[in-house]
């Protein structure tokens, strides 16, 4: 899936930031991906961390989360009847 890039106004920076909604993966004996939104501050301490006080949360992408949702369970109804 392509990438969404879109311009976000970040308070802990105080500028304009490009953020991206992507996966991540967990670490653990259950690793699985995990959403995150990522800015393109490099050196941020909070990157791909999205906890206070940084101000990126899924919320921002919560129409891409439910579209990628929403194809995750057509490929798999797909491929329940093929």
């Amino acid at each position: 899936m392509a990438k969404t890039m879109r311009e976000f106004e970040c308070g802990v920076v105080h500028e304009m930031v490009r953020i991206s909604l992507r996966s991540k993966r967990s670490i653990g004996l259950k690793a699985r991906d995990v959403l995150v939104v990522q800015c393109n501050q490099q050196d941020c301490q909070y990157s791909e961390e999205n906890k206070n006080p940084c101000p990126l949360s899924l919320t921002l992408f919560d129409k891409e989360i439910q579209e990628r949702q929403e194809k995750l369970r057509q490929r798999r109804e797909d491929a329940l009847y093929h």
